[in-house]
């Protein structure tokens, strides 16, 4: 039985085409991706009679969706990590040892996870802002979404494997049919079987399970360099704790993430009341959009500086973050327009409550007003991701959110009220792109002083 050749092509390939070959298919994955959790919200802001109140419920659940997916990122941006970089040394036998981690590991924390939230689920709501309005929405949607929670953690984590393995178009179609399906799926459920919020959390759970069963299928070829084994799904910690120290990045992005949104919701009831958290939830779908573009860039741009760093190639390292930030802030560039100047056509999409979509409009028009250069924080912080500095990238993902947003918008609601938490955006942003260059700035001056083929221990990190 052959054995598919390893993309050794990442340390030979010219910078551009590889970025093209591995972040389109990222691209397309995370829009479809972005565009899955839009059509929730779409859908459900336009059921009759109570759209309004239902995705206010929604984004309450946002917080807790927010950290299941800070669990899945803490093993699945890890292992893809440490796969690419292995792949770069050769090392295929270790590739598919972290592969079998990811399943153990996912497995472990999705059923704790869930357990966990069970247990306390109207007490977390509450604390993350629902409202005795909103509280019937919010546990019905969250509760399906749990259940299926082991599945959203396998599927996530495998598929950030299969792309570092070097088959991102696969990845990509996976996605895409995940998307497509929660399409056909969520209007049947929601409107013709009259299941309400419920039917676009059962779509969604069962869109997932479908494609991590194909996922699994590829895995389980042992044509593939990597590939699963029965002999792996055996927890090794060695592997575990390596995977958990690069991921562990952005789960605190993650979880800070989680925080910023309890804050902002908690304020948003406090100063505006549950349309006001219904209007953050729009705005923050529509910003989670371009988010997610830039994911899938930095999805591409993993495996080709991950790849090259292993393989002491330190000048193509360079490059590739230069051409992915510059794509990046393109697309920050395009939020902050759309954001400004048409705010109230994004909004409409959401829903066709006069009020909702006034205040969604406004909200979104101020929260992106310095968005144009944050695609470069955001590639900044995974550039040290994929050479495995874990705590500069620990710092660069913490530093928007919590060093920065977090006392902003729990000081600026005190003197002007609603207007204060969209404000927080906007400053802590462009304060966190600083803070981004001056790392960047430094890292390449370091990196201007080793010649391709050095130990890369001089830079004080290495994978």
């Amino acid at each position: 039985m052959s054995i598919s050749a390893a993309p050794t092509e990442l340390g030979t390939e010219k910078i551009s085409k590889l970025l093209q070959m591995y972040a389109v298919p990222g691209i397309i994955a995370m829009t479809a991706s972005s565009l899955y959790n839009m059509v929730d919200s779409i859908f459900i802001g336009h059921i009759p009679e109570v759209g309004a109140l239902a995705i206010s419920g929604l984004a309450v659940t946002f917080p807790l969706t927010n950290l299941s997916v800070a669990l899945g990122t803490l093993v699945g941006v890890g292992a893809s990590t440490m796969v690419s970089v292995l792949l770069g040394q050769k090392n295929y036998g270790k590739a598919n040892r972290v592969l079998g981690n990811v399943m153990t590991l996912n497995t472990i924390l999705g059923v704790v996870f869930a357990s966990l939230c069970f247990c306390f689920l109207e007490p977390i709501l509450e604390f993350f802002g629902a409202s005795e309005s909103t509280m019937p929405f919010a546990k019905e949607y969250i509760s399906i979404i749990l259940l299926g929670n082991v599945v959203t953690h396998l599927y996530f984590g495998l598929n950030g494997s299969l792309r570092a393995s070097g088959h991102p178009k696969t990845a990509m179609g996976l996605t895409i049919f995940t998307v497509t399906s929660n399409v056909i799926l969520d209007p049947i459920f929601i409107f013709t079987l009259g299941m309400g919020i419920k039917g676009a959390a059962l779509a969604t759970v069962i869109c997932q399970t479908i494609a991590l069963a194909l996922t699994l299928k590829f895995f389980l070829d042992e044509r593939h360099v990597v590939h699963l084994e029965k002999r792996l799904f055996s927890l090794d910690w060695k592997i575990a704790k390596s995977s958990l120290a690069i991921g562990l990045g952005p789960f605190l992005m993650n979880c800070a993430s989680c925080i910023v949104a309890i804050f902002i919701n908690q304020q948003l009831r406090r100063y505006g009341g549950d349309l006001a958290i219904g209007s953050y939830g729009i705005a923050n779908r529509i910003t989670f959009m371009f988010v997610m573009v830039n994911i899938g860039l930095n999805q591409g741009m993993q495996p080709i500086a991950g790849y090259n760093y292993g393989a002491r190639l330190y000048r193509r390292v360079k490059k590739i973050f230069t051409l992915t930030a510059i794509w990046e802030i393109c697309v920050t560039s395009l939020c902050f327009v759309i954001s400004v100047f048409l705010p109230r056509t994004a909004a409409s999409l959401f829903t066709n409550d006069p009020e909702l979509m006034i205040m969604a409009a406004h909200a979104l028009k101020i929260m992106n007003s310095g968005f144009a250069l944050v695609g470069f924080g955001m590639v900044s912080s995974n550039l040290f991701q994929c050479l495995g500095m874990v705590n500069k990238s620990i710092f660069l993902s913490l530093s928007r959110q919590l060093l920065f947003f977090v006392p902003l918008v729990y000081l600026l609601p005190m003197r002007m009220n609603e207007n204060g938490v969209w404000l927080s955006f906007p400053i802590s942003d462009i304060l966190s792109i600083l803070v981004s260059a001056v790392f960047v700035i430094a890292l390449f001056k370091k990196l201007g002083r080793l010649k391709d083929g050095e130990d890369p221990s001089v830079l004080g990190s290495s994978i």
